[in-house]
């Protein structure tokens, strides 16, 4: 356990991610944000919960415990954006995803803040994202990196019309090995009930595409969760245990084709 994440450590080639899932806000922060803010909206809310079956898996687990609105951890460190020309948000995110603002009027980061920002919560989680990439490599030759998330199904000023349930991001094929990406779509596709898309709107974040190395075993793949799949939007985001325990077997079929379109160790 550390203040920024919490880590659950086992010797499975499956390394999750789950950097969005925070909701903790400092307090000299937290005393900064606009009310709407305060609420943490746009947390990956209950992805933790949900994939709860990861030690049949023997997945290690990397979990933030801080909010993305103090810092995104699936953010480039320069700030630079991942969809350049489409709305988004940023490291240290000036507004939410509806485009109402994060903070009150002349609160924002001041200078240096963000720098100070990015050693403090960003780096660590990060160092320990690659050393246990690297400890997994060392025992197994090749691992996976699956980068969880969760966003509404709809947001207009981020996409339109309503999100499929599964978006599953490769960084265009270019961050694990070919034809996992379309292994994992084909996986989904096996549940009817659930609706899939490989590479759209939605192809993978920064971790996606840093970490993900194919040539030196490391293979990458984001899913983007709609969260009407499992729980209740805003204003109370409850979790629905129902919807979850019907999604879980969907969930761990992909999980595993993508495990098994890892090759032979390197």
């Amino acid at each position: 356990m550390s203040g920024v994440f919490s880590l659950v450590r086992r010797d499975g080639p499956l390394l999750v991610s789950m950097p969005h899932v925070g909701t903790a806000l400092p307090p000299a922060i937290a005393a900064r944000l606009a009310d709407a803010a305060r609420a943490v909206p746009d947390t990956d809310w209950h992805v933790d919960r949900l994939y709860d079956f990861l030690a049949e898996l023997d997945a290690t687990v990397l979990t933030a415990r801080w909010s993305r609105l103090v810092i995104d951890l699936n953010r480039p460190p320069d700030g630079a954006s991942l969809y350049p020309g489409q709305a988004t948000t940023g490291l240290c995110p000036a507004e939410l995803f509806d485009g109402t603002p994060v903070y009150r009027d002349g609160r924002g980061p001041a200078d240096g803040e963000i720098p100070e920002r990015r050693a403090a919560y960003w780096q660590p989680y990060h160092d320990a994202l690659a050393t246990e990439l690297a400890r997994l490599k060392a025992r197994h030759g090749r691992v996976l990196l699956w980068d969880a998330h969760s966003i509404a199904a709809e947001i207009p000023r981020l996409f339109p019309g309503r999100l499929s349930d599964h978006n599953i991001g490769t960084a265009r094929g270019a961050s694990c090995a070919k034809g996992m990406g379309e292994a994992v779509l084909a996986a989904a596709q096996a549940f009817p009930a659930y609706s899939a898309v490989l590479n759209g709107r939605f192809v993978g974040g920064y971790i996606t595409r840093a970490y993900g190395r194919p040539e030196q075993g490391i293979h990458a793949v984001q899913l983007e969760l709609s969260q009407s799949a499992y729980m209740d939007g805003a204003p109370s985001f409850r979790f629905d245990e129902r919807r979850a325990q019907a999604l879980r077997p969907a969930l761990k079929a992909m999980m595993r084709a993508a495990l098994d379109c890892l090759p032979a160790r390197q």
